[in-house]
């Protein structure tokens, strides 16, 4: 059985020193793959070598709608270099309701341009949406959509929305996050996504599980605050099942279907290459 993280940041600096053993710890734990994303042109040459040095390791490049400040100017042709030279996704992008400290019209651009990449290429995209989700369906009905289809990571919107991000190509990811207490309406969203457009994920190392569920507790390196380890997926894929009432095996074999299906343009061009630890 196999566990797949569809959407994480295990290039973040808050993983320290302890990154390697924590990938050590997912190979080990049955995780097969690991979606990667990076969030500015900063963390984007740190995501290509953990992608180079772990076969299980799927990247993605973007600029996350809170990163959008102080670009450089040639952002986008940097961009189109590393998804040139390293088989991989456009991610995290988007658009975001929640901070106000971001021009709205700006986010709208950038993602724009980074969304019309993946349509180009046919690239798989993970797509933030927090409190922006009828904007966002406004955007993707009216622009080019890659064929392969798009993430919507964490997603949180209504499930009269559902059929709609659908019939566009979109699949949809339950963070461990939504197991917490008082996340109850969040999570029962994900009884009614369709079974071949459900994905599971941890955004590690953001979004922690409740206490109970943190198996693999791990704090930053000043030992002031719980961060989300990616080896927790399980403990989605456990919650995930037993909301939608069937087990684990199941789960794990539709969503690594379903995973293969979203991501086959970059699994296909990785196959050529020979990371370190390929499973």
């Amino acid at each position: 059985m196999s566990f797949i993280d569809s959407h994480n940041h295990i290039q973040d600096d808050r993983f320290g020193d302890s990154r390697e053993e924590i990938l050590a710890i997912c190979v080990s734990s049955g995780v097969t793959f690991s979606a990667v994303n990076g969030t500015h042109p900063d963390d984007w040459p740190h995501v290509a070598s953990l992608a180079k040095r772990h076969s299980f390791l799927v990247p993605s490049f973007g600029v996350h709608p809170w990163f959008i400040n102080n670009l450089p100017t040639n952002w986008e042709e940097t961009l189109r270099s590393y998804i040139n030279e390293t088989p991989s996704g456009i991610g995290e992008i988007g658009i975001d309701g929640w901070r106000k400290d971001f021009d709205p019209v700006e986010q709208e651009r950038i993602f724009l341009s980074q969304l019309a990449i993946a349509a180009e290429k046919n690239l798989p995209v993970s797509i933030h949406g927090l409190r922006r989700w009828g904007r966002l369906l406004e955007l993707l009905r009216n622009n080019p959509l890659p064929g392969c289809g798009f993430l919507l990571h964490s997603y949180g919107g209504p499930e009269e929305m559902i059929p709609s991000f659908a019939k566009l190509g979109g699949y949809f990811s339950c963070p461990g996050f939504f197991l917490s207490p008082g996340r109850e309406m969040k999570l029962r969203v994900f009884k009614e996504v369709p079974e071949e457009r459900l994905l599971l994920e941890t955004d590690a190392p953001d979004q922690n599980l409740p206490e109970n569920l943190d198996r693999y507790r791990l704090l930053t390196s000043n030992d002031t605050k719980r961060v989300n380890h990616p080896a927790n997926i399980i403990a989605v894929y456990e919650g995930v099942a037993q909301l939608r009432g069937i087990s684990i095996e199941s789960l794990s074999n539709l969503a690594e279907a379903n995973f293969r299906r979203l991501f086959a343009p970059v699994l296909n061009e990785r196959a050529k290459t020979s990371p370190t630890d390929a499973p």
